[in-house]
């Protein structure tokens, strides 16, 4: 049975949640274009409605959250939780931890049909094992782990209560 060896407490995964957002506020002031949060489901949905919440106290900008479902084993299907226009819109993906880089890089895919004004991409914690052309904007810790090791974002009842690893 693993043990949980923690990499983030509760209050740093929300101090980096904080500065991740204020970095992101900071590079959507030249713009008055609406923000999208895009949080891949589950625990990426938590993490941009804190986001939203953050946001809402440095930019004046609108800010709508809908969700991406996929699956991450076999991530070709993706569904997001509304119909809208990503046109002209700045769109932020949010996930809580970047493996290989397999599902930002298809959860990206709905936005392949349209024309945002920019897409940027922000995760809780970033593994060292990319295998596809996805490196996040905005990363709140960045980890160096053997391939066997599994990092879990700890949710509980829409707070984020650490990070470990298993």
């Amino acid at each position: 049975m693993s043990t949980k060896r923690y990499i983030l407490t509760r209050e740093e995964a929300a101090q980096k949640l904080l500065r991740m957002s204020i970095q992101l506020a900071e590079n959507l002031t030249d713009s008055d274009a609406p923000v999208i949060l895009m949080g891949v489901k589950m625990n990426g949905l938590v993490l941009a409605e804190k986001v939203c919440e953050i946001l809402k106290s440095y930019i004046p900008q609108s800010i709508q959250i809908i969700a991406v479902e996929l699956d991450k084993l076999n991530p070709m299907h993706v569904s997001i939780s509304e119909t809208i226009s990503f046109d002209g819109k700045n769109i932020v993906l949010i996930d809580d931890v970047a493996n290989s880089g397999r599902t930002m890089l298809y959860a990206l895919k709905p936005l392949l049909e349209a024309s945002p004004r920019s897409i940027q991409t922000m995760v809780l914690v970033e593994r060292m094992h990319k295998l596809f052309p996805v490196n996040p904007d905005y990363v709140g810790l960045s980890l160096a782990t053997t391939q066997a090791d599994h990092i879990q974002v700890e949710v509980e009842n829409g707070q984020v209560m650490g990070a470990f690893v298993c």
